[in-house]
C-alpha cells in the first residue's frame, strides 16, 4: 500500500456537496468548499451540531455520495483518480445498524473480505472477531446478538482488508459504558499499530479524552481544526469555587465576574494570564471571607464547541462558518448535543 502523501492520511480541498431540493425546496449546501486535511497516525475527531455536514463527509470518503466539487484524497490516491486503491485505503464504521441478521459474524466478515478481494490465506477473521470479544458469537445467528455486539460486529467488518484509516460514525451511540470501554481500548491499540482514526461523536468527553486533533464542523463550514490542545487554549478561562464558611455572602471583587450558586457556593471566572487563584483567594479572605472549601475548573472541549457553534452571534465567524443558532439540546451525559 502506497504511503500517505506528505504524512495525510485524508486530504480534502474544495469540497462542496449540494443536494437538489425536494418538492420546491431549494437546493442545500451540505458542504461549503471546505479544505481538511487529516494526518496520518492520528486519532482525529470531526465534531459538530446535527446537519453540519459531518455524515456528508463521510459519504463521500466511503464512496456513498457523489462531490459536487472539489478534490479528496484518502492515503494518497484520489478518490475520482484511483477510486480502488482509495476505497481499499479506508474502512467505515457507519452510524446505523446495517447487519445481515441471517449471516452469522464469521459469514459476515468472509463475504466482507470477499467483496475487498483478500485472498483466504490472508483473511484474519477469527482474530478480529477475538479482538473485539466476539469469538464465542462467531457461529451465531446475527439477529441474536446485542446491540453492543451488533456495533463491534460492524468495526471487525470495516477491518477486514486492513485498512490504513478506520473512520468510527458515533460508535459509541446507545451501547453501555462497558462495551464503551472496551471499545476504545481497542481503539487506542489499532492507533499504536499505525491506523489512522476519525472520530465522529457527540459525547464531547470521548472526543477530548481520545483525540489528538480536532476539527468542528458546522452548517458546512470547518470553524475549527486544531492539535485538541491547542484547541483547548481558545477559551482562557477558568472558574474558581468557593464554599464560604458560615454561608458568607460572595464578596465584591471589582474586575471578576462572581456568581452565586444555590448551594452557597460563589464562583469566580478569572484569566489565568491575569491574575492567579492564589492572588483571587487572598482578595477573598482580605474581604472578611473565611473558606470552607475551594476547588477549580477551566475550559473544556464542550465550551469551545458551544462558543464555535451554538453561541456565535450573526454574521460570519472569525474562524470561517455563519452564525445563527439557538441554543443546544444536550446529551444524557450533559456534553454535547443530542444525536
Amino acid at each position: 500500500m502506497q504511503k500517505a502523501v506528505k504524512g495525510h492520511a485524508i486530504e480534502a480541498r474544495g469540497l462542496s456537496k449540494i443536494y437538489r431540493g425536494g418538492r420546491g425546496q431549494p437546493p442545500q449546501e451540505a458542504l461549503k468548499g471546505i479544505d481538511l486535511v487529516i494526518p496520518q497516525g492520528s486519532i482525529f475527531g470531526l465534531l459538530g451540531p446535527n446537519g453540519a455536514g459531518k455524515s456528508t463527509f463521510i459519504n463521500i470518503l466511503a464512496d456513498l455520495v457523489n462531490k459536487t466539487a472539489g478534490e479528496v484524497s484518502i492515503w494518497g490516491f484520489d478518490i475520482d483518480k484511483h477510486p480502488r486503491q482509495s476505497r481499499a485505503s479506508i474502512g467505515v464504521v457507519p452510524q446505523e445498524l446495517n447487519i445481515d441478521p441471517f449471516f452469522t459474524p464469521a459469514e459476515a466478515m468472509e463475504l466482507q473480505a470477499g467483496l475487498y478481494g483478500v485472498p483466504k490465506s490472508e483473511r484474519r477473521t477469527m482474530e478480529i472477531l477475538t479482538a473485539l470479544g466476539l469469538e464465542d458469537k462467531a457461529d451465531a445467528y446475527a439477529r441474536t446478538l446485542s446491540g453492543g455486539m451488533r456495533r463491534r460486529l460492524l468495526v471487525a467488518k470495516a477491518l477486514v482488508h486492513n485498512p490504513p484509516v478506520l473512520v468510527l460514525d458515533e460508535p459509541t451511540a446507545g451501547v453501555d459504558i462497558e462495551l464503551r470501554k472496551q471499545l476504545w481500548k481497542y481503539v487506542r491499540e489499532l492507533n499504536e499499530r499505525g491506523v489512522t482514526i476519525v472520530l465522529t461523536t457527540h459525547y464531547l468527553e470521548e472526543a477530548e479524552e481520545l483525540c489528538d486533533t480536532i476539527a468542528i464542523i458546522d452548517q458546512g463550514d470547518v470553524v475549527a481544526c486544531k492539535p485538541k490542545d491547542t484547541l483547548l487554549r481558545m477559551i482562557e478561562q477558568k472558574q474558581l469555587v468557593v464554599r464560604p464558611a458560615n454561608g458568607a455572602p460572595a464578596p465584591d471583587l471589582d474586575d471578576f465576574k462572581v456568581e452565586t450558586r444555590a448551594d452557597g457556593c460563589f464562583v469566580v471566572t478569572y484569566s489565568p494570564e491575569d491574575v492567579t487563584a492564589g492572588e483571587i483567594i487572598a482578595r477573598i479572605q482580605a474581604a472578611g471571607i473565611g473558606i470552607d472549601d475551594i476547588t477549580t475548573q477551566q475550559s473544556d472541549l464542550e465550551d469551545v464547541f458551544l462558543q464555535l457553534t451554538y453561541y456565535r452571534e450573526d454574521g460570519p465567524n472569525p474562524n470561517g462558518g455563519q452564525a445563527g443558532r439557538a441554543g443546544p439540546a444536550l446529551a444524557p451525559s450533559g456534553r454535547g448535543p443530542q444525536a
